[in-house]
């Protein structure tokens, strides 16, 4: 009796053991420094710190639904009702939104910019992979729509984790932007998670994703299975631009041409020649924008005609 009660507690010692290791993975995985980004993009000339610091911007604190601030940065040069929400991946910050601020910010638009929950300046202690952001999206949307008021065009652009926290935004909770773009997102994170198990470590997903799954209703409260952009994509009734590398190897190009077919009405995919994860804009810069453009041009400006002096 003795000899079996050992085994089990041995058994239990080590199911418990790799539930914690797998979902420390999850809820803490390691961030980049925000001086590591910041170099980073300044050594690329992605940021130009004379230019910076010339914008005319503030820093804004809006409070998360879950109890903690998350750090922004509003720029308004242009005396428009038009603008954009960015929202980064994980492990990165603001700083890596900044590109694609300065894009909007050069077709008319005023951009928001800010950092996800345990990302740069922003509270939070976990990392969830879209299921609480989305609601801390949400409140950044309510935010800038109380800040500006009536008549507001509101864009959302996501990369990576914040393309899947946009979408999941959109399509669980509300469909409350005039359009999106969603850059290289995962269609689902289980099916995710397996395929870099399988990648990283060479370990059956099957095996292992029901224990961290379990591990993580305990530990923060959501299930992997509810982190879907897929189950909910045909909610969104509103214009996406889906982009992808053909060459990611890290969310399959796969997931965002599945994410394309099934969802309904207005939408376009641009799939870049080079680069890899999260790289379509770095590598191919002239054909990113030209997308954008075209979209724009296809999708935005004619569902706005309202709007007295708006033009793209």
């Amino acid at each position: 009796m003795r000899k079996a009660f050992r085994l089990f507690f041995s058994l239990l010692s080590i199911v418990t053991a790799v539930g914690i290791y797998f979902t420390n993975r999850l809820m803490y995985m390691k961030k980049k420094e925000d001086e590591f980004i910041l170099n980073r993009e300044r050594e690329a000339g992605r940021i130009i710190d004379t230019d910076y610091e010339s914008l005319k911007k503030r820093d804004v604190l809006i409070p998360s639904p879950f109890g903690y601030e998350l750090k922004g940065v509003l720029a308004e040069p242009h005396e428009t009702n038009r603008y954009v929400i960015i929202s980064h991946g994980v492990t990165e910050n603001k700083f890596n939104s900044i590109k694609y601020m300065n894009l909007f910010l050069s077709r008319g638009f005023n951009v928001l910019i800010f950092d996800h929950r345990r990302h740069g300046e922003s509270g939070g202690k976990t990392t969830s992979y879209g299921h609480y952001e989305k609601f801390d999206l949400k409140a950044v949307v309510d935010w800038l729509k109380k800040e500006i008021g009536p008549g507001l065009l509101l864009g959302i652009h996501g990369e990576s984790m914040g393309a899947a926290t946009m979408l999941l935004y959109a399509g669980m909770l509300e469909d409350g932007a005039d359009f999106y773009i969603a850059d290289c997102p995962f269609s689902d994170f289980k099916e995710q998670l397996a395929y870099r198990l399988k990648e990283e470590m060479n370990l059956p997903g099957g095996m292992i994703l029901p224990l961290a799954d379990f591990f993580l209703r305990f530990r923060d409260n959501y299930s992997i299975r509810e982190v879907s952009p897929i189950s909910v994509i045909d909610n969104i009734r509103n214009p996406i631009l889906f982009i992808h590398s053909a060459k990611d190897d890290f969310i399959l190009p796969s997931m965002t041409e599945a994410l394309y077919d099934k969802k309904n009405g207005p939408k376009m995919l641009f799939m870049a020649e080079s680069g890899l994860h999260a790289q379509s804009f770095n590598e191919n810069r002239e054909q990113y924008e030209k997308a954008i453009d075209e979209f724009l041009e296809t999708f935005v400006r004619l569902r706005k005609t309202e709007l007295p002096g708006q033009s793209f």
